[in-house]
């Protein structure tokens, strides 16, 4: 969906190259208004998670309503989070290490304030490593290395373990498929 707009978008600003190694909006260089000079909109393309994990949007906590699985915690890059089952939360314990921890990439504790997320809910842990891993009801947070655009849900149910988690810290185990069956309550 955010590939199609952007889509859009893109074609609707592609036109002639201009002088600054841009390209003006239009069809060409003779659509060009006498006295304007015309630059192409920066457009930021999503990154990949493992692009730079160290971006602090990437540890803000954000609640986003989406349109097929409802309410979901999501990083300040729209990037899905998620939560592991065989993690604790009492005491808060990671059980994603190493190997693990390279796919699924720990959410760094102290990013900037949470949006529309209960911030009594939000904690931190120490993980094996030493580093410190943002929580919310307990649950240790994570992104999945295969999600590739803000939104995407790549690593739900992944070995029967990995959820997206809604901003109370429940998880979602309804997928996109059953929510499409079900979409009109037919």
């Amino acid at each position: 969906m955010c590939l199609t707009a952007l889509a859009l978008l893109t074609a609707c600003t592609a036109g002639a190259a201009t002088t600054s190694g841009g390209y003006a909006a239009g069809g060409g260089a003779g659509m060009q208004m006498p006295g304007m000079q015309q630059q192409a909109p920066i457009i930021a393309m999503p990154q990949p998670i493992t692009a730079n994990p160290n971006d602090p949007m990437k540890s803000q906590l954000r609640g986003a309503k989406t349109f097929d699985l409802g309410l979901m915690l999501v990083d300040g890059t729209g990037y899905t989070i998620y939560r592991y089952d065989r993690d604790s939360t009492n005491p808060p314990r990671s059980n994603c290490n190493d190997a693990c921890a390279t796919k699924w990439i720990p959410v760094k504790a102290g990013g900037p304030a949470p949006i529309d997320v209960d911030q009594s809910l939000i904690g931190q842990l120490t993980r094996d490593d030493g580093t410190q891993q943002a929580t919310l009801a307990g649950w240790p947070l994570y992104h999945f290395a295969g999600d590739s655009e803000p939104a995407d849900t790549s690593g739900q149910g992944a070995d029967q373990a990995w959820y997206p988690i809604a901003p109370d810290g429940t998880k979602i185990t309804l997928t996109q498929d059953q929510w499409r069956e079900n979409a009109f309550g037919l």
